[in-house]
């Protein structure tokens, strides 16, 4: 029995009327998209400005800590928008990570480095840049502080805009820098520590990029080179793990149990041994059981370096919370502290609603416009897998140990980003060397031209350029901007 001819028209209308909304549907949603970002931004801003109304409401200068607490929010969802993605972007460039995955983890580990470890003191003068005393009074005072945080935070949305990570402690630097500057004078500022927060510009990406290269040269020569590469795996995956884990292990007792215990270099080295061993010892038949069955391939080795990749990411964000909060509410805590107490002091403790800002604001600048970041640095600069940017990580966590016992002023997302360049310049090189080693015996209708080798090359130029030059003016374009930006604020209200 066939369905009458009316019928049948009846359904074919009504498909192709239901077609047409799914694409109507659709056409909505990709118009409004580009909206939903900044309008959840802007009501977590005014959601900012509402708590600190609510904290501080019956102070007769309220109104300038509601003005810093949305400046503070402004800054904490560029932080998350553009410091993040040195974090998760190795991993999801590797594929050991989908982007919403990667966005979950570290919007968790984020919060909860910055809410659990996350230094209850910090230096609201940026370590010592500009000294307080030369300042004129309490409101000049609070004014350069609302003009460096300003200042910081509308350069990394620009950095963000751009597609450049940038060092977002630079940034608040060279924001307290100009207006230290533009409030009290050239004096004012301590220029032997701003020498050697430049010399970090060389000095992080270099040490990152040479230590992410060492131990990519390690895993190339002891397991993809070797002819049983699962049996090398089995050896030296739990022995990187073993290093990642004590790594992580110093670096967190070193930077992240500030509230609990001040602990020295040396101990965290002892701690980071300790951990290391017992990560050792678990790993291994971990490994060896995973190993079973596999394949004696490259693209095996990536199955047995996936589940470290995604600890060592989910660390590093918990590592970045702990620190790199303070970055988003040191000046807000500043001008909280002047208000409430009418004086200003280098160091003073940070109230844990502003915290919560500062947390909360790294995660939804993250959610809501870290893909563009994440993307670049994790595929864009140079191709990795899950060896290439377990590297990264490790060298991420190693680096600012070995800064930190030797003293040297370093920025972590120049450290990762480096590391990501050293990695892919190393390739690079090993593939030129095994090019060269192998050009004898090939014949010469497959050997590649000059030419051709150039046009191959395994990081882009143009990222490379355009990072560099975001680095190089970061500082004095946020101390520019801060200037400015303190004059007009100065101005208004004399």
């Amino acid at each position: 029995m066939t369905k009458p001819t009316n019928d049948i028209d009846h359904l074919e209308t009504l498909d192709r009327d239901l077609h047409r909304l799914s694409h109507l549907e659709s056409a909505t949603q990709y118009v409004a998209r580009p909206m939903v970002g900044p309008g959840i931004a802007l009501a977590f801003i005014v959601l900012a400005g509402l708590a600190a109304s609510i904290f501080l409401g019956k102070e007769p200068s309220s109104y300038v800590v509601i003005v810093a607490a949305v400046f503070g929010a402004y800054m904490a969802l560029n932080i998350g928008a553009n410091d993040v993605a040195n974090n998760m972007g190795p991993a999801v460039g590797a594929n050991a990570l989908t982007l919403g995955g990667a966005i979950a983890i570290a919007a968790i580990f984020e919060s909860a480095g910055a809410l659990l470890a996350g230094g209850d003191v910090v230096s609201t003068i940026s370590k010592g840049i500009i000294d307080p005393s030369a300042m004129d009074s309490t409101k000049v005072f609070v004014w350069a502080m609302m003009a460096a945080l300003l200042s910081a935070a509308l350069w990394v949305n620009l950095a963000t805009w751009v597609g450049a990570p940038v060092s977002t402690t630079h940034s608040v630097v060279g924001g307290v820098m100009g207006a230290g500057i533009a409030a009290a004078g050239f004096a004012a500022v301590n220029w032997p520590t701003m020498s050697a927060i430049a010399a970090s510009w060389v000095i992080s990406p270099l040490l990152g990029g040479i230590v992410a290269a060492a131990f990519l040269a390690l895993i190339k020569s002891r397991v993809i080179y070797q002819d049983d590469k699962i049996e090398a795996a089995k050896k030296w995956v739990p022995i990187l793990v073993g290093i990642m884990a004590g790594a992580f292990a110093s670096y967190l007792a070193l930077k992240g149990l500030k509230r609990v215990i001040k602990i020295d270099i040396q101990t965290s080295l002892l701690i980071g041994f300790v951990f290391g061993l017992v990560a050792w010892v678990i790993t291994i038949p971990l490994i060896r059981k995973q190993a079973e069955g596999l394949e004696n391939r490259n693209r095996s080795l990536k199955v047995l370096f996936g589940i470290p990749l995604v600890i060592s990411a989910a660390l590093l964000s918990f590592a970045h919370g702990a620190n790199d909060v303070a970055n988003a509410v040191g000046p807000l805590a500043a001008i909280v502290h002047a208000v409430e107490f009418g004086s200003f002091a280098a160091k003073v403790a940070i109230p844990m609603w502003v915290m919560v800002i500062g947390a909360f604001g790294i995660s939804f600048g993250l959610f809501l416009f870290g893909p563009k970041l994440i993307r670049m640095v994790g595929s864009q600069i140079t191709k990795l897998n899950p060896m290439r940017a377990y590297c990264v990580s490790l060298s991420a966590a190693i680096t600012v140990i070995i800064a930190s016992w030797l003293g040297l002023p370093v920025s972590s997302t120049h450290i990762a980003v480096g590391a990501v360049f050293g990695v892919g310049f190393f390739r690079e090189w090993d593939a030129a060397r095994r090019m060269r080693a192998n050009a004898e015996t090939m014949p010469s209708k497959n050997r590649i031209a000059p030419e051709e080798r150039r046009r191959r090359k395994l990081v882009r130029r143009s990222h490379f350029m355009t990072v560099i030059a975001a680095w190089v003016i970061t500082v004095p374009a946020a101390a520019i901007m801060s200037a400015v930006i303190f004059y007009i604020l100065n101005g208004f209200v004399a």
